[in-house]
């Protein structure tokens, strides 16, 4: 499975980047995500967080790409299924473009996406959405 959404953000890039990267506070910004514990600080390359998403067992996710005020990109392995995530910043005239990518591979990724991929959908949406609404306030 692959998903994909874009959202424009007026609002300064350093703005956007440190509410996205601030993951602790996800919770404020989107209903999709209960809760996240840091593992390991500060946030950054090879950082873990544990993620508590509605109707979604608990998932360690670890940072496996991170450029500064430009993009992360984090994995979440399970038996089966490898779950790749990233968020990517891109200044634009009125603010930035902010894109969110998830991805599945794995022998068991065709399985849970069936079982999971309108759930996932709707998840990811609701993030980029509650990102822009934060970031516009």
């Amino acid at each position: 499975m692959h998903f994909e959404v874009s959202v424009d953000i007026e609002a300064a890039p350093e703005t956007v980047w440190n509410l996205l990267k601030d993951v602790e506070h996800w919770p404020e910004m989107t209903d999709s995500i209960n809760r996240v514990e840091l593992l390991d600080e500060p946030f950054t390359l090879s950082s873990r967080a544990r993620v508590h998403q509605p109707k979604l067992p608990a998932a360690v996710w670890t940072v496996t790409a991170f450029k500064e005020n430009e993009t992360f990109t984090w994995e979440s392995r399970s038996p089966g299924v490898t779950t790749t995530a990233a968020h990517d910043i891109t200044p634009t005239q009125n603010g930035v473009t902010v894109r969110l990518t998830l991805t599945q591979k794995g022998p068991l990724a065709p399985l849970i996406s069936l079982l999971t991929a309108r759930l996932t959908r709707r998840y990811v949406t609701m993030e980029a959405n509650g990102l822009k609404t934060k970031a516009e306030q």
